[in-house]
Formats: C-alpha cells, sequence, structure tokens
C-alpha cells in the first residue's frame, strides 16, 4: 500500500521538486499539493492523507498555525515539518503544534523518502543538527522553575516526549518498561498540575 503524501509548500520549484520525488518513489504517492496554510486548512481533513510535509514561513498563516488547526481534525495525518528554519523556539513551537518531525530543506532527497516512511511507521524523524541544538538547549536550561520540580528519570521523559517520541519509543531509549514511563508521565503531570503533553511542554518551554 502507497504512503499518501500532502505538500504545504509556498515556494512553487520546492513544491513541485518534492512532489515529483514522491510520485517517481516506489510505495510513495503526491495526492495534493497546496501554497497557502488556509488552502490546507480547508482540503486536508477530507483527503486522509498519511503524511503531510509541512513548511513554516507561509503567506498568510504559518505552517505550525497550520498544523495545530488541523491536528484536532486529522488524528491520524502526521505532520512532518519541512523548513528552512533551523532554530529552537521554531522547532518546539512546531512539535508542541502537533508535528511528529522535523526536518530542514537542505536534507537529501533520499533522507526525506526515509522520514516519510519513519514517521508513518511511528518515528519521529529529525534532522540530526536540529536534535543536537534541542538536546543543547535541554542542557543550557536550567532557570526553569517548573522543570526543576521534576526528577532526572522524569526531566529525561520529558525531554524525550518534546521531541515527540511516544510512550514506547521514551521507554526504549531509556531501557524501561511503557508503564514505568507511563507512572513518571503520570507523576510529572501532578507536579507541574497539568492533564496533557501539550500542557505540560507549555509550563516548562513556554512560548
Amino acid at each position: 500500500m502507497e504512503i499518501t503524501v500532502g505538500i504545504v509548500e509556498d515556494d512553487k520549484q520546492i513544491r513541485d521538486s518534492l512532489a515529483i520525488l514522491i510520485n517517481g518513489s516506489e510505495g510513495f504517492s503526491c495526492i495534493n499539493t497546496f501554497d497557502t496554510a488556509e488552502e490546507a486548512i480547508k482540503k486536508i481533513p477530507i483527503l486522509n492523507l498519511d503524511v503531510v510535509l509541512m513548511d513554516i514561513h507561509l503567506p498568510g498563516k504559518s505552517g505550525i498555525d497550520c498544523i495545530a488547526e488541523l491536528k484536532p481534525h486529522c488524528t491520524a495525518t502526521q505532520f512532518l515539518m519541512c523548513t528552512s528554519f533551523e532554530d529552537t523556539d521554531s522547532v518546539f513551537k512546531a512539535l508542541k503544534s502537533g508535528a511528529s518531525g522535523y526536518l530542514t530543506k537542505t536534507t537529501q532527497p533520499s533522507k526525506i523518502l526515509d522520514a516519510i516512511v519513519d514517521i508513518h511507521r511511528g518515528g519521529s524523524p529529525m534532522s540530526s543538527h536540529i536534535a543536537r541544538k534541542m538536546v543543547t538547549s535541554f542542557h543550557q536550561d536550567n532557570s526553569n522553575a517548573a522543570f526543576q520540580k521534576l526528577s532526572g528519570r522524569e526531566k529525561d521523559v520529558l525531554n524525550l516526549l518534546s521531541q515527540g517520541l511516544r510512550y514506547k519509543e521514551v521507554a526504549d531509549k531509556l531501557f524501561l518498561s511503557t508503564e514505568t514511563v507511563r507512572t513518571h508521565i503520570r507523576n510529572i503531570y501532578e507536579k507541574l498540575q497539568v492533564n496533557s503533553r501539550t500542557e505540560a511542554l507549555n509550563k516548562v518551554f513556554p512560548k
């Protein structure tokens, strides 16, 4: 079965190149492309796409705002950022809006296809230097009062959650059982007085 893909990108050359790459590769199908967030918000919910490649800088609403509006209505669709923005603030905001992966536009075509497969299978692909920037940012953030309420292991869990990882992936990386991860997450929610991953990330890493 082919992985169905949509593209939201205002640069026609990049948009067309991505569509050609996807349609020319076995196992993939580019169903539709959009040059604005507004058009994507109207049409993507009825397309039942597996994966959407999303730029951040768009005319009108940003790609981050676009995902935030679409994700509640497209829970089965995975959103993969493909953008020129490399700052940690953009990465955090994209992940908190509902993106599950983050690539830069300098990513090699074969790596983009690999990332589409990975995110479709439940992974959270991310350009390596973007992941390193995030880790560095976490290490430098020693002043956040909410973050300091957590134990070392709870901080590890929350850091991985902020990268878009699922509970089982967090468990595998930390060599824990999924149930232990769930216990840590319950403790995190209780300490931070929140009820969801998004609320926890917004409290610890405010926009």
